[in-house]
């Protein structure tokens, strides 16, 4: 029987197939390129198969050594979840979470939830990421996450979501920038105010841009920014409205909500994780405190029941 290939084979053949060459992929390795040749034949040779095409300018993986690369992939990543579990800190004197949020909620969420996890739980370390859901997604699919803070999905296969809470979003404007109106303003009465609005990066302006559409509204777009703060900052110093979600307004008191009729919908905050990946002491804890600091926060929604072993809450999607 051919030996079994070693863990190193597996990382040498999945850096070539990253890079395409020999040379960059050994030189990421810290390893000479006829050295990472020399054992990416081995592993052929050990498997009676050729795995890599090296007839072009770029190295390629043949059919057989896709197929072979995905289940190496998903052993690297078992392996580094197994790691994980046998230094889990069960007493919470330790260990680490890697949380990925979309920009949002970092303006009004990400703090106290940081704040919150220290004072419960200071020996966890905490890595956070800030991007877009479907990078969020895919961090977490790579095993380079442990949690995620986005919406509703829908989600791809191999990501489930647990409802947190409900957000809310309004227009919002300066305090006395605007004389307010007597009664909710109609929503048509927006194509008659210039706005400041978030970039397209944010998933809040896809939603308001689902929102005026529906209603067939053209806005005023006076001003797009990629961050909430210069948002507002813009917002409380000039005449231009904008629309943020209900926390981040109640955080600003130079900044007033203005009805709107029909109201924005509301939207889901979900948790998110890969199915089936290891649960560390340090992101079940984290879940329950979530729970916790939202319904303190008298945020809305059916997601503020915290899930027994925090992740059995059913998928909103």
């Amino acid at each position: 029987m051919a030996a079994s290939p070693e863990l190193r084979h597996l990382r040498y053949l999945l850096a070539v197939a990253e890079h395409g060459n020999f040379t960059r992929a050994a030189e990421a390795l810290h390893i000479s390129q006829p050295t990472l040749s020399q054992q990416v034949r081995q592993l052929e040779r050990t498997l009676g198969v050729q795995l890599l095409d090296r007839t072009g300018r770029t190295v390629r993986l043949t059919d057989a050594g896709a197929v072979y690369a995905e289940h190496a992939r998903r052993a690297l990543r078992d392996l580094a979840a197994a790691e994980r579990a046998v230094h889990d800190v069960q007493d919470l004197a330790g260990g680490h979470l890697r949380l990925g949020v979309t920009p949002t909620f970092t303006a009004y969420l990400v703090g106290p939830l940081a704040a919150e996890l220290h004072a419960r739980h200071p020996g966890i370390g905490l890595t956070l990421t800030e991007t877009t859901q479907d990078r969020v997604e895919a961090a977490l699919l790579a095993d380079e996450l442990d949690i995620g803070i986005a919406f509703a999905g829908p989600h791809p296969p191999g990501i489930a979501a647990s409802p947190l809470f409900t957000e809310t979003l309004g227009l919002v404007t300066a305090d006395g920038a605007v004389p307010p109106p007597p009664g909710p303003l109609p929503v048509r009465a927006l194509a008659d105010r210039r706005l400041a609005l978030l970039s397209g990066d944010f998933a809040t302006r896809a939603h308001i841009d689902a929102y005026l559409a529906a209603h067939r509204v053209a806005p005023r777009i006076a001003v797009e920014a990629n961050s909430i703060q210069a948002l507002t900052e813009i917002v409380r110093r000039g005449p231009l409205a904008t629309v943020l979600p209900d926390a981040i307004t109640h955080e600003h008191p130079h900044l007033v909500p203005v009805p709107l009729d029909p109201p924005l919908p509301a939207r889901t905050v979900t948790l998110l994780h890969r199915q089936g990946a290891y649960r560390s002491a340090a992101a079940r804890a984290f879940v329950r405190l979530a729970h916790d600091l939202v319904r303190a926060r008298g945020y809305t929604g059916t997601g503020t029941d915290t899930p027994t072993d925090g992740v059995t809450a059913p998928p909103t999607e």
